[in-house]
């Protein structure tokens, strides 16, 4: 009978697609940039090159979604216009209705600036606002404007209901007309930070060509980094190793200056502490639980926290956002509400982000299903998931090219797969080196139709990346001052509260695996989990922990040889665990909370809590510790020696 089957779809194509075939292509490359992926099954262009999927099962058609929605980036973070009393705002969207929240940044009042706005608003009427600056003068104007002739002004927009959509600033200047100035509307950011040099990265209104001061003194590199462009990253270097170091990002006439402190001499085993936590999309709750597709509430508090507490840096690794969106522009959007509410720390100290399933980025076919049939977007160059995650983070830039060439690569001589940027990569610093792996590279949601129409399942990590990173393993364990690695994944290899049914255990179903161009891989997921888990225990004695989130709780489980880690009647090669080892999940930067479910492993659990959850990991030599504080309490979950 599938034979039957498979022969109509075939007889199918052939009919509705033969004799059109140059010019449906032609038109699918107009709209899309090529032709579908070769790693892709049953996705093709009609003759209006319109894409839709045809199921090789059941012979049904499926239609490509690709509506734009109501709120973008492009389309919210406009520049608005200066008048006599202050700035309009036009957003294009005469069906656009909400109030307009503002109020001046205090000029040199705070290490970690934040507006504060005034009691007064403006409502958005037909996609139009108006504020008025001229009223925050005396007793108000707390940016010095009057004398000046400048400010920076801070707003928030929300929609009728209420729900906050996006929160920005603008440079102005003038007493009355006022003009909109040379801006840095997102950042300054500090990332890639290392002993001796670091990345300054920002986004301006308009085009410019910025420089960076560093101590007084301009580099070299903020002169042959800065192209006038409005997104800047500009590296410093030949800095000294575990120094303070005040900048100025010098922008038109404007400047704004923080500082940052580099890392150690590598190996020279000074006492430090890291932050680390995930899942921050939004909760429930209202007001700033969710800033269009974040807790922005709960994230920034973790932020402060890690700051109060002194972090060298903070490690986020994934569902940053609500995600899932056929549209960039959307996805920008969630994003920049990401930065926006980690900014005030991140002017200072590194934010290393790793991705998660909730970044997806996808092309969906809608089948009448509540989630449709989705796949990561195309073209993969400057479409998918982890292009567009690229572009809006600076990582760093070490990690594998991507999928090609693997066995499974349908075409050798060209690309097939996504590029991996920025979602894949390792950094140091002192003795500590941490892993960032991406377990949703080329994710397709609809895990049942993977096998139909190609893609990567929810916590599984494809070959070109284990290759990887059994070779970075293999590398820090002969770096001599490297005493500690700490791999952090987004999805856990034993789920203890919310994801029984995926991340690297589906209850035990080994057949869930990736297909490629109709045909699925070797190997399923759970002898994917234990290659993962071999390469950490058993041949590595230096890596401390698997830093996990998925799961919105906080639980630390040890895993030792006597563990239970298979389904009942497994058949497959078992792993000897050599040691104990812990992975430690922890999902609670403020999406909506899991309980424990009872699993295999449950008995190993050592702490389980639903409480949001900072971890600060304090390394002092050879010795590595855990304190774990909920951020909006400050109450300690727990304590405890790793290493």
């Amino acid at each position: 009978m599938k034979t039957h089957i498979l022969a109509f779809v075939v007889v199918f194509f052939s009919l509705n697609c033969t004799s059109q075939q140059p010019r449906k292509l032609s038109a699918a490359m107009q709209k899309f940039g090529s032709e579908v992926p070769a790693v892709y099954s049953g996705i093709m262009p009609d003759n209006n090159g319109e894409l839709y999927f045809v199921s090789v099962k059941t012979g049904d058609t499926s239609w490509m979604s690709d509506k734009e929605p109501f709120y973008t980036l492009d389309n919210i973070r406009i520049e608005p216009k200066g008048t006599e009393n202050g700035l309009f705002f036009d957003f294009n969207n005469n069906q656009f209705f909400g109030t307009l929240y503002y109020g001046l940044f205090a000029k040199n009042d705070a290490q970690y600036p934040q507006p504060v706005y005034f009691r007064m608003s403006s409502k958005i009427i037909e996609g139009k606002a108006e504020i008025d600056i001229s009223i925050l003068k005396e007793k108000y104007d707390i940016a010095g404007w009057e004398k000046s002739g400048k400010a920076k002004v801070g707003y928030r927009i929300t929609d009728n209901y209420g729900n906050i959509i996006y929160n920005g600033n603008i440079n102005i200047k003038g007493v009355g007309p006022f003009e909109v100035d040379m801006s840095i509307i997102a950042g300054p950011y500090v990332n890639r930070l290392s002993d001796e040099d670091v990345v300054i990265w920002f986004e301006t209104n308009r085009p410019c060509s910025p420089i960076v001061v560093v101590d007084g003194k301009q580099t070299a590199d903020s002169i042959t980094n800065s192209e006038a462009g409005i997104r800047h990253e500009i590296k410093i270097d030949n800095l000294h190793p575990d120094t303070k170091y005040d900048y100025t990002v010098h922008y038109g006439d404007n400047e704004l200056s923080y500082s940052f402190k580099t890392a150690p001499k590598p190996g020279s085993r000074t006492p430090f502490t890291f932050a680390y936590t995930s899942d921050s999309r939004a909760g429930s709750g209202g007001g700033e639980r969710d800033i269009y597709g974040v807790n922005g509430y709960v994230m920034k508090k973790m932020a402060v926290l890690a700051a109060f507490h002194g972090s060298a840096f903070f490690q986020f690794t994934g569902d940053m956002i609500n995600g899932y969106s056929s549209s960039i522009g959307e996805t920008n959007l969630e994003y920049a509400n990401w930065k926006k509410a980690v900014e005030p720390v991140w002017h200072y100290l590194p934010f290393n982000i790793g991705a998660g399933n909730h970044e997806a980025l996808v092309n969906a076919f809608d089948d009448g299903s509540q989630y449709s049939i989705s796949v990561d977007k195309f073209p993969f160059s400057t479409k998918s998931a982890e292009t567009t995650f690229s572009n809006n983070f600076v990582n760093s830039k070490n990690g594998p090219q991507s999928e090609d060439g693997e066995y499974y690569d349908p075409n050798k001589s060209k690309p097939d797969f996504p590029e991996y940027g920025e979602t894949v990569y390792y950094y140091t610093y002192d003795n500590v080196a941490v892993i960032v792996l991406n377990s949703n590279y080329w994710y397709a949601p609809s895990t049942n139709m993977i096998p139909e129409i190609g893609g990567n399942p929810h916590g599984y990590i494809m070959d070109n990346q284990l290759k990887w990173f059994e070779e970075k393993i293999i590398e820090l364990n002969n770096n001599l001052n490297i005493d500690h690695i700490f791999v952090t994944i987004h999805t856990p290899a034993f789920p203890n509260g919310g994801h029984a049914n995926n991340d690297m255990w589906y209850f035990g179903n080994n057949n869930i695996r990736p297909t490629v161009a109709g045909a699925p891989v070797k190997k399923g997921i759970i002898e994917r989990r234990d290659e993962f888990l071999n390469i950490m225990i058993n041949k590595s004695e230096k890596v401390v922990a698997l830093l996990c989130g998925d799961e919105h709780n906080y639980s630390r489980m040890r895993l030792t040889k006597k563990t239970p880690i298979y389904p009942e009647g497994y058949k497959g090669k078992e792993l000897k665990v050599s040691r104990p080892f812990w992975q430690i999940t922890n999902g609670s930067a403020g999406a909506p909370y899991y309980g424990q479910e009872q699993l295999p492993w449950s008995e190993s659990v050592e702490k389980f809590s639903t409480q949001y959850a900072l971890m600060l990991l304090d390394v002092d030599g050879k010795k590595v510790s855990l304190r774990v504080i909920n951020p909006d309490t400050l109450e300690e979950i727990e304590t405890v020696d790793l290493k």
